[in-house]
């Protein structure tokens, strides 16, 4: 591994407590007039603009944004309760031009899209970190390790649908944005010094231009313990099971799991219950809320029992790509080999220049490439074939010769042929 990051690292005094807002916690925009005077006054503030969200994960349906903080040089700090205010484009259109800096962007963008917020330039305090290879890229240990302070993160995982907000839950979400252009600058330095800013831009900038995501196929399958349904009739009652939960969470606007959780939809499943009381003496299925519900989930049992068989789910989806690397040996060992070599080549450039391995090429993109490599696989080909799967130039320019050299040693040679990596090129891309 490079000494880029021995930079960062050093002994530091204790940090110091970061417990209020430098100009106190703001009154909550909640109405039209003073939404009005906050767009005015980020439109005219200076240099980046840092933005975070709260969301009510696990309490309510969905996704969507609770509270939206900011802070800009020149303007302060705004809290936004995208609630009262859900059309924030005249905002969004007024920071158009400015850079946004968040932490784990791809957590908040889909939620300030919703209300019309979408940023042309980010940078993303969270993945800085990661490439230039702190050990914790958390916003707290960030804040602590990179500039000293530390934050309270008490209120994290609060339910920040509640209205009024709590004084203390705000000044929590406002010190959230506190200082988070001040990590962006120190962060931008070290990755300019260990040779990775443009790396990073890079990076920001396919963030930022990311389609929306699309639609999961059959979401029912997320449900946790499905690994234990083995029947495809039981399938069936497990999705009957989950969309009626879902239509009940989504009209009460709460989290699916606390309408019902996964393990009570499972052993529903495995159990068959046919009566209200067979349901009912069923783990998750105990509750008020739930027993109010019986007759629903009685109804969808009985649905997925009258699924024609011709119309059952299949035990699993259609596989698309590759099939699991562990099956790779009997089917193809030559591809085996060229996995083994081709994570063996990426892991150590990734040592070599202090990256996570999943950051410099996504586990995804390996797995592809060395089930179906270009028939021949130089440099030129495997990069055409990143690039299509979404690689950046940088992860291009370090990773494709070397994936070359691995894989034409194996063709060459065969299975087993696989020698020391070669040397991957230097930052800018070089040989």
């Amino acid at each position: 591994m490079t000494d880029a990051f021995d930079c960062t690292v050093s002994e530091q005094p204790a940090p110091v407590p970061l417990l209020a807002p430098r100009e106190g916690v703001p009154p909550v925009v909640a109405d039209p007039d003073s939404l009005a005077g906050t767009v005015a006054a980020f439109a005219s503030g200076d240099g980046p603009v840092a933005v975070d969200a709260e969301r009510a994960s696990g309490y309510r349906y969905g996704q969507r944004a609770y509270l939206i903080q900011l802070r800009r040089a020149g303007a302060g700090t705004a809290l936004i309760d995208p609630i009262a205010c859900p059309d924030l484009s005249e905002l969004g259109a007024a920071l158009a031009d400015t850079e946004w800096v968040l932490h784990a962007a791809s957590q908040d963008l889909p939620c300030l899209a919703e209300v019309g917020m979408a940023p042309a330039r980010i940078f993303d305090t969270e993945l800085a970190g990661r490439l230039a290879a702190y050990p914790r890229v958390g916003l707290g240990a960030m804040v602590e390790t990179v500039l000293g302070f530390s934050l309270e993160k008490g209120h994290s995982a609060v339910d920040w649908s509640t209205r009024p907000l709590p004084e203390p839950w705000l000044r929590y979400a406002a010190l959230d944005v506190e200082v988070l252009v001040e990590l962006r600058d120190r962060l931008e330095e070290v990755l300019e010094e260990q040779g990775k800013l443009s790396w990073a831009l890079e990076e920001f900038a396919a963030i930022a231009a990311a389609p929306p995501s699309t639609p999961r196929v059959d979401p029912w399958r997320r449900t946790s313990g499905l690994h234990r349904v083995r029947r495809r009739r039981q399938l069936a009652i497990v999705r009957e099971l989950w969309e009626a939960r879902d239509r009940i969470a989504r009209a009460k606007d709460v989290s699916p799991g606390r309408v019902i959780p996964d393990t009570a939809i499972v052993e529903a499943a495995l159990a068959g219950p046919a009566s209200m009381s067979a349901l009912m003496a069923l783990p998750g299925f105990t509750g008020r809320d739930s027993r109010r519900q019986s007759a629903a989930w009685l109804a969808a049992i009985e649905a997925g029992r009258a699924v024609p068989d011709e119309q059952l789910p299949p035990s699993t989806l259609p596989h698309e790509g590759p099939p699991p690397a562990r099956a790779w040996g009997d089917k193809d060992p030559a591809a085996a080999e060229r996995l083994t070599a081709a994570k063996t080549a990426v892991a150590a450039i990734a040592d070599e220049h202090g990256l996570p391995t999943e950051n410099l090429l996504a586990p995804d993109s390996v797995r592809r490439l060395s089930w179906a490599p270009p028939s021949v696989p130089s440099s030129d080909a495997i990069a055409e074939v990143l690039r299509a799967q979404g690689a950046r130039e940088w992860q291009i320019r370090l990773t494709a010769p070397a994936l070359s050299g691995a894989y034409l040693r194996i063709a060459a040679h065969g299975p087993n042929a696989n020698g020391p990596a070669p040397n991957g090129p230097t930052p800018n891309g070089t040989a």
